[in-house]
């Protein structure tokens, strides 16, 4: 499996390429689609891409956890994460590719 991560660089590299923007105009670009998916996921909403998953925010309530060295209990705050769902077509694309 390949250990190569792909960048907000590499994403506007290629739109660069495949659309013909300049390199600024597709670093921008880039740059504003992040920043709504990262805004309306603030705001509480879903990001669906279609053929590709959802991100979403999920609200997790307080617990009690437990340092797996000592046993000893620790208190774990309430908190927003964020989610991601593939999408089937994504899980099989995925799938397929392990496929060798």
């Amino acid at each position: 499996m390949s250990e190569k991560t792909l960048t907000r660089m590499d994403l506007s590299e290629s739109v660069f390429r495949e659309v013909g923007l300049s390199r600024n105009d597709s670093a921008q670009l880039i740059e504003n689609v992040l920043e709504y998916m990262s805004d309306a996921l603030v705001r509480g909403e879903q990001v669906k891409i279609s053929s590709f998953g959802t991100f979403s925010v999920r609200d997790k309530s307080a617990r009690v956890g437990r340092n797996p060295k000592t046993g000893e209990e620790v208190p774990i705050n309430p908190r927003r994460v964020l989610t991601f769902r593939p999408s089937h077509l994504m899980k099989d694309r995925v799938a397929a590719g392990n496929k060798r």
